[in-house]
């Protein structure tokens, strides 16, 4: 794109913070009176009517101000986002009573969510640490109690779970050549159920199912607030376009937090997923040592405060950081 000239700059600013501040179109002499603009009404005029043409501010309704585009965000966030507002400090003082305050994890990233919606007005998601690169399975052991079957999975970084299955009946004798077999499989890199005998069809197959189940919902979970206050926002009345958003949160709140590994700012239809079209995503990664990287989000509607929010992300990021290393 064409840099824009420094009126063209400060114009689209304004333009910016205003209807952040009021959800209202914005014409050439509020803009004036209000941002103290150096010239004419007609001069500002003549910069909004080229920054339309570039596609960074629209029209909502004919002869209303302007507000704007997705691109115009786009071209804010990018060239031209202020310093964040002294409440950032503020911020991040509260936060070091929150870390010292909580131990458990979970505990934590619950009040870090909630006063990130707080602090912003805005919805969190913030996820555990995930290994960047997914553990392998490395082994299967089985141990049959009566009518239980404990089935112990180790993988290769270490880590050890379990599942508590019912034992099928008569299958005890199973169990020892299911061990052996799957060895073999995953000897060989991961395990051919195809290739499973005949003979060992009945507990084999209810370890199938146990397996890829708890491969569907092994996705690392996220710590949600605030979607009250998302629907809340005036771009949100229609319910054909809150449903798909809140359906997402519901089912799915993972697939708007995307695995990065430096902060980033998604708006409208740069965010992959549909249901994000009408929104704006503002996120930053956390660390934390051997267990992976985490990440700290803020979703809402493409009207928002992008300075503050994404400093607000950044240091709950560096904070939790500081915390779990």
């Amino acid at each position: 794109m064409k840099p824009l000239s420094a009126r063209q700059r400060q114009v689209l600013q304004a333009t910016v913070h205003h209807y952040v501040d009021t959800i209202e179109p914005v014409g050439s002499r509020t803009l004036v009176q209000r941002f103290g603009i150096p010239v004419s009404s007609a001069t500002v005029r003549s910069a909004m009517g080229a920054l339309e043409q570039r596609g960074l501010l629209m029209q909502p309704h004919t002869s209303a101000g302007r507000v704007p585009s997705q691109l115009g965000y786009r071209h804010y966030v990018d060239c031209l986002l202020p310093e964040p507002g002294h409440s950032v400090q503020l911020l991040e003082r509260e936060l070091t009573g929150l870390t010292l305050r909580w131990a458990a994890l979970d505990d934590l990233l619950a009040q870090l969510a909630r006063r990130l919606t707080d602090f912003t007005g805005l919805m969190a998601l913030i996820s555990r640490p995930a290994q960047q690169h997914p553990a392998r399975l490395e082994a299967i052991r089985l141990v049959g109690s009566g009518d239980r079957l404990l089935v112990m999975l180790v993988e290769d970084s270490g880590r050890a779970s379990h599942l508590n299955l019912r034992l099928p009946f008569g299958a005890e004798p199973e169990l020892n050549a299911i061990e052996r077999w799957t060895d073999r499989q995953l000897a060989g890199g991961a395990i051919n159920w195809d290739s499973l005998p005949p003979q060992l069809q009945n507990t084999g197959g209810v370890l199938r199912h146990a397996l890829e189940l708890n491969e569907q919902t092994e996705e690392q979970p996220v710590v949600v607030h605030g979607l009250s206050r998302l629907i809340a926002e005036p771009e949100f009345q229609s319910s054909s376009d809150v449903r798909p958003l809140v359906e997402l949160i519901d089912e799915q709140p993972g697939a708007v937090v995307r695995t990065i590994s430096q902060s980033g700012v998604w708006i409208g239809e740069e965010h992959p997923h549909r249901a994000l079209q009408n929104c704006a995503v503002v996120q930053a990664p956390y660390r934390c040592g051997s267990d992976g990287v985490g990440q700290v989000a803020l979703l809402g509607p493409m009207r928002m405060a992008y300075a503050t929010a994404k400093a607000a992300v950044q240091r709950v990021a560096r904070h939790l950081e500081l915390v779990l290393s």
